[in-house]
């Protein structure tokens, strides 16, 4: 393997890493793109690749870190939750990926920005004023 790919892999994981840390968002947001952008992954690749890290064990030394802290502050992380999460995202992964598939690149790509656009608006609470202003408009 090329250095420079080894190089560039490292450092997407590790600002999707960093990110997911520091968030909570599970690396998607930034390591689908990079990976599209510089390492000329196809959309289903990358989408692929960010689940498969998923699966390893990346994650448990940052949750356990939450766990405590959170316990810690009197907030604790209820596990039943988690449990009820991680079924839920197991059933719901299984079937996104099967529709994924199925769809054309180029529409895949466009769904996932839809949604990273949406979820920036909705987050900058945006979404009110937008909604407002096309209600101005017609």
């Amino acid at each position: 393997m090329a250095t420079q790919l080894v190089i560039t892999a490292l450092l997407i994981g590790l600002a999707a890493g960093m990110l997911s840390g520091l968030v909570g968002v599970g690396g998607g947001i930034i390591m689908v793109p990079a990976l599209v952008f510089f390492m000329n992954y196809t959309q289903h690749q990358a989408q692929g690749s960010s689940l498969a890290v998923l699966t390893l064990p990346v994650v448990i030394i940052a949750s356990l870190y939450y766990y405590q802290q959170c316990q810690r502050m009197g907030t604790p992380i209820d596990l039943k939750i988690v449990g009820l999460l991680a079924v839920g995202f197991i059933l719901g992964a299984f079937f996104g990926s099967k529709i994924a598939i199925a769809m054309d690149q180029a529409l895949l790509k466009k769904v996932f920005s839809v949604i990273l656009f949406y979820t920036a608006l909705k987050m900058l609470d945006w979404d009110a004023f937008i909604i407002k202003w096309v209600k101005g408009i017609f």
